[in-house]
């Protein structure tokens, strides 16, 4: 039981930095920020499931994965039709050509709801879609892709393409998909107003605890022998395979893993958010999503938490304050990451927060020395003392007794 408790805390630090963390999601955050910038920031915490995602595929498996938005937009996909068909019955819809349908279909002259929307009335089967449809395209990708021994660049190339098509596909097929808008207009959640102010501060602790819970999972299994093949795999993929082991199999794994943890993300992000479109898609959100990794820290889970959260809010002030500027603002905050802190505020951590607390801890009061104090109290009682000079592994000094 205890290895296991070792394994989803990650040590003592591991359990510090996850409290740390877990005390600014669910009570600095709430109590320092109103409900606006709240909702904000559930926001950029969905970001964070892809950033998360992308520690386990790219910092501990090697491979880099573009195109990530694609299983993010999948899984928002999924919990938006649920939640426009919720939005969209014959009494909400009764000034329409056809009731019952999207208005956006309506708009397009389509007339029924087509077969692949119809099985997303149901709640348990999109909650079943969001986890089940971008892990099997992941699959199918991977398989393809890795089964052929195809890397680096290469599979970066390709899941890049791959997102730019998805986005245009939903882009053209505007009736089935709402186009350029995306789905948009959501409102309840089986009867439940996820407009309102109670139900946005529900949905922000809810998309938290996922949040943590998933950070747990992947903690568990990269801490144990599999994390130890992922990083045996990444740094040499050749000697690897010549010991016996699959490795196609065990990257077909972490892309499908991390499709999952994406499409969570996703469907978190509609809820939290309100719609989805294929804004979210394309080749732009995928390469910020890689950036929210390299500034946390590419093998730091809880420092991608902090690179999603660090890059989104400098996009919200430098947008607000320098409307002109804030791409420049944020080219630079990239640039300086990138050059003065090559592996993230993780890295910065490693390199001086450890130093700075390893330092506190090793400052203790040596003894007194005997003539003043307790110690001379000490001598006058008959003791005599000698004092040990503190060790080199920052042990304090002690008083040993020597008539005992």
């Amino acid at each position: 039981m205890n290895a296991v408790y070792n394994r989803l805390l990650g040590g003592r630090s591991g359990a510090i930095g996850l409290v740390i963390l877990a005390a600014l999601i669910f009570l600095v955050l709430p109590l320092a920020l109103d409900l606006f910038r709240l909702n904000l920031v559930g926001k950029y915490l969905t970001y964070a499931f892809v950033a998360v995602s992308l520690v386990l595929l790219w910092g501990y498996g090697g491979v880099l994965s573009l195109g990530q938005g694609i299983f993010f937009g999948l899984g928002g996909y999924c919990m938006a039709m649920f939640l426009k068909l919720e939005a969209s019955d014959p009494i909400s819809t009764k000034i329409q050509s056809t009731p019952g349908i999207p208005d956006f279909m309506d708009w397009n002259q389509i007339t029924a709801l087509p077969w692949f929307w119809e099985p997303f009335k149901s709640f348990p089967f999109t909650i079943l879609a969001v986890l089940v449809i971008p892990t099997l395209f992941a699959f199918i990708i991977g398989y393809a892709m890795f089964k052929r021994r195809v890397g680096g660049v290469y599979f970066a190339i390709i899941t890049q393409v791959i997102a730019l098509i998805l986005s245009i596909l939903i882009v053209g097929q505007q009736g089935y998909t709402g186009g350029v808008n995306g789905i948009t207009d959501l409102k309840t959640l089986l009867g439940w107003d996820i407009r309102s102010d109670s139900a946005k501060y529900i949905l922000y602790y809810v998309n938290g605890a996922l949040l943590i819970g998933v950070i747990l999972l992947l903690r568990y299994i990269l801490t144990g022998k599999f994390g130890m093949m992922l990083f045996a795999m990444r740094d040499k993929e050749e000697r690897v395979r010549f010991s016996g082991y699959n490795v196609s199999n065990f990257k077909i794994f972490i892309f499908c893993v991390a499709a999952m943890i994406s499409a969570i993300g996703g469907a978190m992000f509609t809820l939290q958010v309100g719609f989805m479109s294929p804004t979210f898609v394309g080749i732009v959100p995928s390469i910020e999503m890689v950036i929210f990794t390299a500034v946390g820290g590419r093998l730091s889970l809880i420092g991608a938490v902090y690179g999603a959260l660090l890059v989104n809010y400098g996009k919200t002030i430098f947008s607000e304050s320098y409307p002109e500027l804030w791409l420049f603002l944020m080219g630079g905050l990239f640039i300086a990451v990138v050059v003065f802190f090559p592996n993230g505020l993780a890295g910065v951590y490693e390199k001086y927060g450890k130093k700075l607390f390893k330092g506190a801890r090793t400052m203790r009061p040596r003894a007194v020395a005997v003539g003043t104090g307790p110690a001379k109290e000490m001598a006058s009682a008959g003791i005599s003392n000698a004092v040990e000079k503190p060790s080199d592994s920052g042990t304090p000094a002690r008083v040993v007794n020597q008539n005992a």
